[in-house]
């Protein structure tokens, strides 16, 4: 059996009512649409698996290369809790629009009702149009009557926590909290492998026919976290050639790592998969002392669990997002 190698997947794009250009503008990516709003760039979701683009694996499936690789591809201990689903769904998002007031259910109600995973996520914002904001969570503690009154009012807007945001801001968006990406923002969102979300409010929009998108209303009641947070944004350190820590829960772990010299990873203690998401600029990847694979902005690649040692060499300088389970 020929030796796992960093993976490269093809984009699945997907268009919506909110779709705009920046894919292609800001990310490279090709054969988008007017509309095109989402780039998944690995994904095991039923329907929509993501395909290999590189290497003798290419043209394989993410299952398929889980069910043969098991541990080597995934680690041994994320095998054994996940088996052939892959449980991370990674894309890249941009929104011309507001996009649709929504709630994730967790992984008790979602395997309840759904058979699935539940959604926690987190956002990663690449880029932005002056004054963009977005929304998490509600600007004072209410009550579930409060929320069904204001959503009954077309008031819901009033009651939610709306943040400007710029380049470099972090969002962890537990299930259960009540979110929306505003127009002219460009994010890396990693999440849960999960499709499922309830829209609890789309702005009265309408789709080419005249007729409003589907809403969730009673599903979405006791899936809600009703609670006021503090510091919805994360705050995060930026400093040049150190990994910096942006998100830790059980789901998932993320860093950031912007660095303009050659950078050593070592991941002999990390029994997982590694994704490296390219936010900005480009660098090669080494590998098994001497193989090289070049990854740009735009670009997202798996390194399978067996490969425990890689250098990034930076052509200039580069950002990427380090995404693993721990």
């Amino acid at each position: 059996m020929n030796s796992l190698y960093p993976i490269k997947f093809k984009p699945i794009l997907k268009d919506r009512i909110w779709g705009d250009g920046k894919l292609h503008q800001v990310l490279g990516k090709k054969n988008i649409s007017p509309t095109t709003g989402e780039s998944w760039e690995i994904s095991s979701v039923a329907g929509d698996i993501s395909i290999v683009d590189n290497g003798f694996l290419k043209h394989n499936n993410l299952q398929e290369l889980i069910e043969v690789y098991m541990g080597d591809l995934l680690g041994d201990k994320v095998y054994e809790q996940f088996g052939i689903e892959f449980p991370l769904l990674i894309k890249f998002i941009d929104a011309n629009d507001d996009l649709s007031i929504q709630v994730h259910p967790n992984d008790q109600l979602a395997r309840e009702r759904h058979n699935s995973f539940g959604k926690t996520e987190m956002w990663y914002v690449m880029d932005t149009n002056p004054g963009a904001s977005l929304i998490s969570g509600f600007n004072r503690e209410v009550s579930k009557e409060e929320y069904l009154e204001a959503l009954n009012q077309k008031s819901l807007a009033t009651i939610l926590n709306r943040v400007q945001t710029s380049p470099g801001d972090v969002f962890f968006i537990p299930a259960g909290r009540i979110h929306a990406i505003g127009a002219g923002i460009l994010l890396a969102e990693i999440q849960q492998t999960s499709d499922i979300t309830y829209r609890l409010y789309d702005w009265d929009r309408v789709d080419q026919h005249g007729n409003p998108r589907e809403l969730h209303t009673d599903l979405a009641l006791d899936a809600i976290d009703y609670h006021h947070y503090n510091n919805i944004k994360t705050i995060c350190e930026d400093k040049l050639n150190e990994v910096i820590n942006l998100v830790t829960c059980t789901y998932f772990t993320t860093n950031k790592l912007r660095f303009n010299i050659p950078v050593e990873r070592d991941y002999i203690d990390l029994d997982s998969f590694v994704i490296y998401m390219c936010c900005s600029g480009s660098f090669d990847l080494i590998y098994n002392d001497a193989q090289k694979i070049e990854v740009v902005k735009g670009e997202t690649i798996l390194l399978p669990a067996t490969l425990k040692y890689v250098r990034c060499i930076p052509k200039n300088q580069a950002e990427l997002l380090e995404i693993y389970i721990d």
